[in-house]
């Protein structure tokens, strides 16, 4: 996958998805202690995951509940890698408000309580857990930050406004924050996926949606949240340190910038 994470430690959120299970996977496959979480109700399967991922990895893994909105709770989190793993080297942004979208509508039928709910997690929680992140990194003398967007923000999907807004800003503060934490030694870049066929996907798009999605892309596939894993490692290594402000498109070709 491009990079040895041996000894490194990361803060993954959204650990219990398809995606985020790949990715713990892969991170403690690679060497990496890796404190995943997610909300509370999630925590059954999150130690599952977690017990899995240090049975077949190189790594450790361990899961703690946490609500990204949630200064508390990010504190408590990133203290957690402190006091089990001795720091903190990268974060992976994953959480975000997607499988329970529900129908797709209109930017005109979508709801006030609608557009602030998912832009409260998936842009300020982000933001939230970047600032939570940031002095642990500048005690080990630096870090990485890799951060979940979507290439709905190019491409605009139709019915999922509020979702496609989210994913725009999150590569807007990924910019900011490469600007901002670069001189302590803190890379921060986006991860930009095309539709994954996982259970997410298939809860909110019909089947025939996603096999239209595979003649899109110049590798005529469907992509798997594996697909998506090599990027993420390799943001969180050693080698990448000098990429940052970055978003790489993994989807296949569907989608060149």
């Amino acid at each position: 996958m491009g990079a040895d994470l041996t000894g490194k430690v990361v803060l993954l959120t959204g650990a219990t998805g398809d995606i985020g299970v790949a990715y713990t996977m892969a991170l403690t496959g690679q060497g990496a202690n890796v404190v995943a979480t997610d909300l509370d109700g999630f925590s059954e399967t999150g130690r599952e995951i977690a017990e899995k991922a240090t049975a077949q990895g190189a790594g450790q893994a361990v899961f703690a509940g946490c609500d990204i909105t949630s200064d508390e709770d990010l504190q408590r989190v990133v203290d957690l890698a402190g006091d089990r793993f001795g720091g903190l080297d990268c974060l992976v942004n994953n959480a975000a408000i997607y499988r329970t979208l529900g129908p797709k509508r209109t930017l005109t039928e979508l709801t006030n309580d609608e557009w602030d709910l998912v832009l409260r997690v998936n842009v300020r929680g982000c933001w939230q857990s970047i600032r939570a992140v940031a002095p642990a990194m500048r005690e080990r003398g630096g870090g990485r930050i890799v951060n979940i967007a979507s290439v709905v923000s190019r491409t605009g999907a139709a019915g999922f406004a509020h979702y496609v807004a989210s994913k725009a800003a999150v590569e807007g503060l990924t910019r900011a924050a490469a600007r901002e934490l670069g001189p302590e030694g803190i890379a921060v870049n986006a991860v930009s996926p095309g539709l994954v066929d996982d259970a997410a996907s298939r809860d909110i798009n019909d089947a025939n949606y996603l096999e239209r999605m595979k003649t899109t892309r110049s590798v005529p596939r469907s992509m798997e949240p594996e697909d998506l894993v090599g990027a993420v490692v390799w943001l969180c290594g050693d080698g990448s340190g000098f990429v940052t402000g970055q978003t790489i498109v993994v989807d296949g070709g569907g989608v060149f910038v």
